[in-house]
C-alpha cells in the first residue's frame, strides 16, 4: 500500500489517498533490450496515463521497427538532476521513458547512440539518424540523451533449504563439546608482575636521583 499526500499551493488544503499497488512479474521476464528516451516537451504526469503510453509505444515502434515494446519505467527529469523549468508557457520539466523489447535494436537506434553521434552531440550538432522521427510532433525526443542497454538475467544461486525445525523421532540433541579449561595463571602473573616490576625500577631510579645525586652527597 502507498499513501499519497497532496496539497494546494494557493489554499494549502491537503488531501490524502491510499493506493494499493500489485506488482506482477512479466510473463517472459524483463526484456533484455532496453532504450531510454528523454521527452523534452512533457511532464511526468502527462505520460502516466495508459493512453499516453500507448501513443508513445506506437511512436517507438516506428524507430525500433518492432511491435513487442513495453514501457518499463517513467521518471521525471527533475529526479535525474534536471532544472525546474521557468514559469513560461510551453516549458516542461522533461520525462525519461524506458522502453523494452525482446528484439534487438534497429540500425537507426544503434546509429543514434554510436560514438560518432556522441561526438556530434558534444559539438552541439544533431546525432546521426537513418530513419524518420516518428515521435514528432507529439513527443520531442532529445536524441543526444538516448541510452541503449542490454540487460541479461543473472544466474540465480539456490538458496538454503530450511527444515521443519522439529527433531526426528529418537533423535537427541547433541550439544557442542565443552572447551577444555585453560590455565590463566601465567597470563595473569605476566599482566600483573611486569607493570609492577617496571614501577619498582622507576621508583628506585627516582629515589637514587633525588637522594643520592644531591649536591654535597
Amino acid at each position: 500500500p502507498l499513501q499519497v499526500l497532496a496539497y494546494n499551493r494557493h489554499t494549502y488544503a491537503t488531501v490524502s489517498q491510499r493506493l494499493v499497488i500489485t506488482v506482477i512479474p512479466a510473463p517472459g521476464g524483463d526484456p533484455p533490450y532496453q532504450g531510454e528516451f528523454l521527452v523534452g516537451n512533457r511532464n511526468v504526469e502527462e505520460l502516466l496515463p495508459t493512453a499516453a503510453q500507448e501513443m508513445f509505444l506506437q511512436a517507438s515502434a516506428g524507430v525500433w521497427e518492432r511491435d513487442d515494446l513495453q514501457v518499463i519505467n517513467v521518471t521525471s527529469a527533475l529526479d535525474r538532476g534536471g532544472r525546474v523549468p521557468l514559469p513560461i508557457e510551453g516549458r516542461k520539466e522533461g520525462v525519461y521513458v524506458k522502453v523494452g523489447s525482446h528484439s534487438p535494436f534497429s540500425p537507426c537506434l544503434v546509429a543514434a547512440a554510436s560514438p560518432q553521434s556522441r561526438f556530434r552531440c558534444s559539438l552541439g550538432q544533431q546525432p546521426l539518424a537513418s530513419c524518420y522521427d516518428t515521435f514528432a510532433p507529439h513527443f520531442s525526443i532529445r536524441w543526444c540523451n538516448l541510452t541503449l542497454l542490454q540487460v541479461w538475467p543473472s544466474p540465480t544461486t539456490p538458496g538454503p533449504v530450511w527444515g521443519s525445525g522439529v527433531l526426528e523421532e529418537e533423535g537427541g540433541f547433541q550439544p557442542p563439546t565443552e572447551v577444555p579449561p585453560q590455565d590463566l595463571l601465567p597470563g595473569f602473573l605476566v599482566t600483573l608482575l611486569v607493570p609492577l616490576a617496571v614501577a619498582v625500577l622507576l621508583c628506585l631510579l627516582l629515589g637514587h636521583l633525588m637522594c643520592c645525586r644531591r649536591e654535597g652527597v
